[in-house]
């Protein structure tokens, strides 16, 4: 027995609990054999569809989790809206009225009560936008339910068949308004007149959703229980002090909470625990008939805790946490399993930059972001796609994503990839400025200040607030709330969310009103408070100063050529050759134009000529964001968040891979960049530096700084040892005199490198630096090298790739590494990359680690290799 601060604790060892207690609960999705039918075709009221007698031959087969355009789309009613310009075959919304996407959804399954206290239990994660409910004949809701964000929970154990033979049918309402997906911003922005997402109408990177995503468009699951319901489990964990990442740890703080739910007539005894680590934190209680409550657990003190920590920082360790009621301390009546990461965030002002901190376990983060909108435009969540997109964040060193408040909250199967992979979240909940009234704007049908009253139902707001945080705040990534994009909610909504609603549901993260709000990044610039958007000269991002915490910043981002023959028809597949002389799809697509910054590479030959010289400017861009960024780190700035780092379609502007998962330039000039130790040369003066965004000093580093010419001849301009303190940038030398003297005629290659008395590299950056008018003349005229490459499986889904080059040649400059069907000759993907787009200088050797876990293991992988001047070979994977 030992006390702690709050009540009385019992610990013991999590096993021996176990082997005492008899288990109950089991959950179950309803994902699959449900089907459909238009409501123009159905003559019967829910309470007769709901019945085993009522006949289902004629609905045809439905998506659920899913939306009546995922259904049209897996039944062939409707063309891929990803495709060229198949989305303007499906007909919107708004032209066809709300019954032409008003759907029944009916889905049978067995069930029955095998025991007297048993209760089951129907959850619905997500409806767009109302509906009515039957079950067996019987309608389980009282009033219709409304709101896209807002789970709902049924207890139907009264409303079982006897024979276990159950039917469920849910009639599912569009928004209303639906919006006019005039070309604006959100349409016309009465979208938002709803508590949905406002994206479905149209923005400036999506073309409209036709269906505006109507349906049960997330899980649907069944749960069993004994006579107590158990939900949303709440901990909270507290980290005092300065931490690093080796070593042991001072303990931490935790505590716990749960709601109970006790549906019978009689009251019920118990105890409600938490398992953590091995230990058990129980506490006995009494849970009226008929009642549902909140009940606290008593403080615990984990001894020396393992931490989490954000990408680049340490390691993010993650406990599974199980809550439990047992009845009369014996029987399992219901129980939640909880990732906890034990870490604690904080995010004090900094008065140099004028904006907001990052800290996490007392270390100073320094945010580098990328803004996310939704991983698929149509709902099509998997755990597979998240991983993998969340995972590309990681590869891109970055460590916040920003879900961005014209979409939704999350999904907790993102929040877990975040977990695993590092991902702090800045969370917005459903504003815009667009939408929501922050300018004047013709585009829409509504004033400003009618606008600035949506939504229409400000209590509904506030009550999906209130669940969807519940529904994610136990996630150690989720590091702060953002109460809506460029705007904040009306006063009414910003109010109690901001001084009721966070407090008592969660309390320990950061809340910005909105996104450039001054508490998150004074803006002594006026404007917007956010950007610039679209390509800049690189020597923007280390000279100019933009807004100390910019949470909007961005650039291009079209994919390669193989990437534009996905969805681009191969009659449109036509290089732009200016702003005003763009091909229709590629305007459909968003096309948002290279400009000038070709031209210094040579005026595309072709389309494949266009996306390969493209991905030369993308990777440069994107480096030098964030080089820029972190050469003023808690000078200028205390992070930046770039629009935007995916697309949830095939658009042709803001992602650094596309919808298919496949990588383009962007990625590893981020990644480049972005890197936790990283040395990098300002263009404008020439000063070679170091950002160290690590929380380790590092001494003794030999900074070998070489120039290469068009021939490959190398110059030795600097060798010295250097050092760098924790979470800076500094300066060490300035060669600009000498580099323009090498670059003069034809450009010059830099190669700058970091390396360890080990003399192994810990960070390497190769630079390709233009004449002296700005253009690539040595490129173009860059003699042909070939290069030796070698390939083996390391392990299961892991290669090992190496690529070496002669040392009589020129630099192999800027080659895509790609893993291929050795049949189709077309990409696996997804794939992961160590590195990409990489040069080679003469007689060096580069290694690259791919990771692939093929979904049809008859396919054979090979490895492709080709750059500038680089001829497309390729080479098998040895065993």
């Amino acid at each position: 027995m030992k006390k702690t601060l709050r009540g009385s604790l019992l610990v013991t060892i999590a096993s021996i609990c176990i082997l005492n207690v008899t288990r109950a609960q089991s959950r179950y999705e309803l994902n699959s054999g449900w089907r459909c039918k238009n409501i123009r075709d159905v003559k019967e009221e829910g309470t007769a569809i709901s019945q085993q007698s009522y006949t289902l031959q004629a609905w045809q087969p439905a998506q659920v989790p899913g939306t009546v355009l995922t259904t049209l789309l897996v039944n062939k009613q409707i063309p891929d809206p990803l495709y060229g310009m198949n989305n303007e075959m499906i007909p919107d919304i708004y032209t066809t009225g709300r019954a032409q996407y008003t759907y029944w959804f009916v889905k049978d399954f067995a069930e029955r009560l095998t025991a007297p206290d048993e209760q089951v239990w129907l959850h619905l994660r997500g409806v767009n936008y109302s509906c009515d409910l039957y079950l067996n004949g019987k309608k389980l809701n009282t009033t219709a339910h409304k709101g896209m964000f807002l789970r709902q929970t049924y207890n139907i154990s009264r409303y079982l068949a006897a024979d276990g033979n159950n039917r469920l049918a849910v009639i599912v309402y569009p928004i209303d308004p639906v919006g006019n997906p005039n070309g604006g911003q959100g349409g016309d922005g009465t979208i938002a007149r709803n508590v949905s997402h406002q994206y479905v109408a149209g923005w400036d990177w999506i073309q409209p959703v036709r269906d505006r995503n109507t349906g049960i468009w997330d899980k649907v699951y069944i749960e069993k229980t004994k006579g107590i319901h158990l939900s949303n489990p709440h901990i909270v964990t507290s980290v005092a002090g300065k931490r690093f990442p080796q070593g042991d740890q001072a303990p931490a703080g935790i505590q716990a909470s749960a709601e109970l739910e006790n549906p019978t007539a009689k009251s019920i005894t118990g105890v409600l625990q938490y398992i953590l680590d091995g230990n058990t934190v129980s506490k006995k209680v009494l849970v009226p008939a008929n009642s549902r409550a909140t009940y606290t657990l008593p403080d615990y003190i984990l001894k020396n805790p393992k931490l989490w920590w954000p990408n680049g920082y340490g390691e993010q360790y993650i406990y599974s946490c199980r809550f439990q009621f047992l009845a009369d301390g014996k029987t399992l009546s219901d129980e939640e399993v909880v990732p906890v990461g034990v870490r604690e965030i904080q995010a004090p002002w900094n008065a140099v930059t004028q904006s907001r901190q990052i800290m996490v376990n007392g270390q100073r983060i320094f945010i580098k972001g990328g803004n996310w909108i939704i991983s698929d435009m149509m709902l099509r969540f998997t755990d597979a796609r998240y991983d993998a997109e969340v995972r590309f964040h990681r590869d891109m060193n970055l460590n916040l994503i920003r879900v961005w408040g014209g979409a939704l909250i999350e999904r907790p199967e993102f929040y877990n990839a975040c977990d695993k992979y590092g991902l702090l979240v800045m969370q917005d909940f459903w504003m815009s400025g667009d939408c929501n009234g922050r300018w004047v704007d013709p585009m829409k049908k509504e004033d400003q200040w009618t606008r600035r009253k949506y939504p229409d139902d400000h209590a509904l707001f506030l009550k999906s607030a209130e669940d969807q945080i519940k529904m994610i705040r136990n996630h150690a990534s989720l590091g702060m709330w953002c109460g809506g994009n460029e705007i904040t909610p009306p006063e009414d909504i910003l109010t109690p969310l901001r001084d009721d609603i966070l407090p008592a549901l969660d309390g320990t993260r950061w809340f910005v009103e909105y996104s450039n709000s001054d508490s998150m990044s004074f803006n002594a610039f006026g404007g917007n408070g956010d950007g610039p958007y679209g390509i800049q000269p690189v020597e923007y991002f280390w000279n100019h100063r933009t807004f100390p915490f910019n949470s909007e910043i961005g650039s291009v981002g079209t994919g390669d050529y193989e990437s534009l023959l996905r969805f681009i028809p191969e009659d449109h597949l036509v290089a732009p050759k200016h702003p005003g002389n763009v091909d229709p799809v590629w305007q459909y697509h968003k096309y948002i134009g290279y400009n000038q910054y070709i031209a210094p590479y040579g005026e595309p030959k072709d389309v494949k000529d266009f996306a390969s010289k493209a991905q030369l400017v993308n990777y440069d861009q994107y480096r030098a964001l964030m080089e820029g960024f972190s050469a003023h780190m808690w000078e200028w700035y205390t992070g930046a968040i770039i629009w935007k780092t995916q697309n949830p379609w095939t658009a042709l502007r803001g992602q650094m891979y596309d919808y298919y998962l496949d990588p383009n330039a962007c990625l590893y000039g981020l990644r480049n960049g972005s890197e936790p130790l990283h040395v990098m040369y300002n263009p404008t003066d020439g000063m070679v530096m170091v950002a160290n965004n690590t929380v380790q000093a590092y001494r003794d580093l030999m900074l070998v700084i070489k120039a290469y010419d068009m021939n490959g001849k190398d110059s030795l301009l600097s060798q010295v040892f250097v050092g760098i303190e924790p979470t800076i940038s500094k300066k060490f030398l300035a060669l600009k005199d000498i580099v323009n003297t090498l670059r003069k005629d034809k450009g010059v290659f830099l190669s700058l490198q970091l390396l360890d008395l080990n003399k192994q590299i810990l960070s390497e950056n190769f630079y390709w630096l233009p004449d002296a008018n700005g253009i690539y003349t040595g490129l173009s005229q860059l003699k042909s090298a070939q290069i030796q490459a070698e390939a083996k499986w390391l392990e299961e889904g892991k290669i090992e790739l190496k690529l070496s080059n002669f040392s009589s040649g020129p630099v192999a400059f800027f080659n895509r590494i790609s893993l291929i069907d050795s049949k189709t000759r077309k990409r696996l993907l997804p794939a992961f990359y160590s590195d990409n787009y990489v040069s080679i200088t003469p007689g060096a050797q580069k290694t690259i680690y791919l990771d692939y876990h093929p979904d049809d293991e008859k396919v054979i992988p090979l490895v492709s290799i080709s750059g500038w001047n680089v001829g497309e070979c390729t080479e098998e994977v040895k065993k």
